[in-house]
């Protein structure tokens, strides 16, 4: 007994540690997320997410004015402006180029020659382009990958600068407005609540047979209850579709509901068998004694005792369902008006994943609906989760 965490010290600051490792394995990511959903494409892309209180670095390109903006002064042609255009807080230029194989051929304040004159960027942003003739379109822009480039453009000129921290709230306005979404979610609780509730009522009823009435056989069934937790359901995917297509329940909230009750059921009927067997037999033989059947047993006395493992698994069961996208995909179908959130999240990436920011906006607002559920059953989850742990029937 002297060797229990919470009576031994050492041990007890081995659990301290532990604890707080890995509260930190779950916290740090998140904050990260969160960080991350307030920031710019450009940003994400250029520095992680721990130096956005910081100033970062960023390569870009802008264009030079018109030629036709240029202004003559003492012989020599100047063609003016800042990169930064109208962001007078738009940052600080380290270095510049007039090439993209040598973005940084310069530092900021140097003069870079030209082919027809030469150019100067400032670290405030500001330039100064001078040739001793007028500009003509094609001299100003040179510099161009492209050849055909339109006449109206200014000379190409490639940045390498400091950007002050900047967060904005555009990235979850994109995706609250995305075409599709509200829909999304609406089929998503329509999948969801219906999943949860299924599962528990069946196996509330079947925990309870298994726990306190006799049958030949019910052991062989605890047995195969048990198997069924580590078999992956990739592997019953396609018989089961196809057996909702002989039966002609087809693709549907119906077939999608009574995948999710049957890929959830082993778990739950384990986890609320292993509560209820630890109920006092007193009282249940005591019930008997007086007459009540199983079925007043069960309502007047298994169930309001089973409330923590019956939200402990709710919980569970409903987050799998909620964040689901392959079982949705499959039995539900792909279609605008069948598609989930999480499979409306993924579009939102685009076909080549470059649209982090929207991921990381969407994932937090798709947390929302979960962390309800969560907080609002918490007291429940850790009785819920040790219902069975010491004492076994």
């Amino acid at each position: 007994m002297e060797n229990i965490a919470g009576k031994n010290v050492s041990l007890r600051w081995l659990l301290n540690i532990a604890v707080l490792v890995l509260v930190l394995l779950w916290t740090i990511p998140t904050i990260g997320l969160l960080v991350s959903s307030f920031r710019d494409r450009e940003q994400l892309q250029t520095s992680g997410w721990w130096t956005a209180l910081t100033a970062s670095e960023q390569r870009w390109a802008a264009r030079t004015g018109l030629p036709d903006t240029a202004e003559e002064n003492g012989g020599t042609w100047v063609l003016s402006g800042n990169v930064f255009g109208d962001d007078a807080a738009g940052g600080e230029i380290i270095a510049f180029g007039t090439s993209p194989v040598d973005p940084s051929a310069f530092a900021a304040g140097d003069t870079a020659p030209m082919a027809v004159g030469e150019l100067t960027v400032q670290a405030d942003g500001s330039y100064e382009l001078t040739a001793p003739q007028p500009f003509s379109e094609p001299q100003v822009v040179q510099g161009d990958t492209a050849t055909d480039a339109p006449p109206e453009r200014g000379l190409r000129i490639f940045l390498t600068s400091t950007q002050p921290p900047d967060f904005t709230t555009g990235n979850y306005g994109t995706v609250l407005s995305a075409d599709g979404m509200g829909r999304a979610f609406l089929n998503t609780l329509t999948v969801a609540i219906p999943a949860t509730v299924i599962p528990i009522l069946i196996a509330a009823y079947a925990a309870y047979a298994l726990s306190w009435m006799a049958f030949p056989g019910r052991s062989l069934l605890i047995a195969a209850v048990v198997g069924l937790l580590v078999v992956p359901l990739q592997l019953s995917l396609i018989p089961l579709l196809q057996l909702h297509n002989a039966v002609g329940l087809g693709r549907g909230y119906i077939g999608v509901w009574l995948a999710h009750t049957g890929f959830g059921l082993p778990l739950a009927i384990y986890l609320l068998r292993n509560y209820m067997v630890g109920l006092p037999r007193e009282v249940i033989e005591s019930a008997r004694v007086d007459g009540a059947t199983d079925f007043e047993i069960f309502r007047k006395i298994i169930l309001p005792l089973c409330l923590p493992a019956l939200a402990a698994f709710g919980i569970f069961q409903f987050l799998w369902t909620w964040n689901d996208l392959l079982v949705a995909k499959v039995f539900l179908g792909t279609s605008n008006s069948e598609m989930v959130m999480t499979g409306r999240i993924v579009e939102l990436l685009g076909s080549r994943g470059n649209n982090w920011e929207l991921l990381t906006a969407a994932a937090f607002i798709s947390m929302i609906v979960p962390l309800i559920v969560f907080f609002s059953l918490q007291r429940y989850f850790v009785r819920g989760l040790l219902a069975g742990s010491v004492k076994g029937g």
